[in-house]
């Protein structure tokens, strides 16, 4: 027996009739009920930040772990648009009572808070998204491998039917049955502007059903043909559909996306990628899915893979998906002005 959520649906669910998935997936399930999920990503910035400077930073927000600690973490890395080396930590909880506790006495968030911070070499930040469970929702290709909200305790991938169609991971979401997801303010986005940011403590406050999405590529331990496949065919499309998602903001409701690499303990790259983005509305992410020459190119790849290797499939591929409540999202200080969501919810 697993946890989840529904509700008696009254929007119409956009599965087709009779629909049935050409190959299994996979969604997150928990043992015992889970009302709250955070991720909260940590992150130190710098154009010539060292690993002996990340590794430090990591080690930081580990030993504050002892007490009220996450049920998961990983470390990352980013280069970002402006040249900028990121060194991120997310961390995971799914008591939102213990996240609260952390954040008010861990030692971490004492340093992360003091002024000092503010006239370093280096910015730091931290991004949050927090949501009641029936406000996300996950896929994965295969069950094997645990990555994200996954390797949170008692979690588990369950066989799903509500994908392989264009609108599953709204449908996927339980607060959909009830809820339209739309945006406050439409599909328009805020103006776009570059705050004086250096030397400064700035925060996000970010509006109703705004989208954050982590969508990851696994392929360690691939065979010879898979991985080549990988780096020579689907990767370049993944690349690109992220590149077309950068460059027409208006257009898809792009707020930021980082294209990050996990780390192993030693800062080398692991066989892993993934990308956090922020979408102001959840039918432009819906838009590009269905109708984008970059994203059908991802999306074709993908069948034709999985009806080629079927179960033998080796490249793992997953995403979350959360629709954010409104509120405080981010904060950064002496982060560089393009950062996140800096450019479009800067608050002093």
């Amino acid at each position: 027996m697993v946890f989840h959520v529904s509700y008696p649906r009254l929007l119409p669910e956009r599965r087709p009739p009779g629909h049935q998935p050409a190959a299994p997936r996979f969604s997150l399930r928990w043992d015992d009920p889970v009302p709250f999920l955070t991720s909260d990503y940590f992150g130190l910035q710098g154009q010539d930040l060292g690993w002996s400077e990340q590794s430090a930073f990591f080690e930081r927000l580990r030993a504050s772990f002892s007490e009220h600690g996450p049920d998961a973490h990983e470390i990352m890395r980013t280069t970002d648009e402006h040249g900028a080396i990121n060194a991120i930590l997310v961390a995971y909880w799914l008591d939102p009572t213990r996240h609260a506790r952390w954040l008010a006495a861990s030692p971490f968030m004492v340093w992360f808070r003091d002024p000092a911070r503010e006239t370093e070499a280096h910015g730091i930040w931290r991004e949050t998204i927090a949501v009641p469970y029936d406000r996300h929702e996950t896929i994965y290709s295969a069950p094997g491998y645990a990555i994200g909200l996954a390797r949170t305790p008692k979690a588990s991938r369950q066989p799903i039917t509500m994908n392989g169609y264009f609108g599953a991971a709204r449908d996927r979401m339980p607060v959909s049955a009830v809820d339209a997801l739309e945006s406050p303010l439409g599909t328009t986005l805020p103006p776009r502007r570059l705050p004086q940011s250096a030397g400064r403590r700035l925060r996000t406050s970010t509006p109703l059903n705004m989208i954050a999405i982590r969508s990851g590529q696994y392929w360690e331990g691939a065979g010879a043909e898979q991985l080549a496949d990988y780096h020579d065919n689907l990767q370049p499309k993944l690349m690109r559909g992220m590149q077309h998602l950068v460059e027409h903001p208006q257009e898809t409701g792009t707020l930021s996306l980082r294209i990050m690499t996990n780390l192993n303990e030693d800062g080398s790259p692991r066989a892993e990628t993934s990308v956090l983005a922020h979408v102001l509305d959840l039918s432009q992410l819906e838009a590009w899915a269905r109708s984008h020459e970059t994203h059908l190119d991802i999306y074709r790849h993908a069948i034709a893979m999985n009806r080629l290797h079927k179960e033998k499939r080796e490249v793992v591929t997953w995403h979350e998906v959360f629709a954010l409540l409104p509120g405080l999202t981010g904060e950064y200080v002496n982060c560089h002005c393009g950062t996140g969501l800096l450019p479009y919810f800067a608050e002093a």
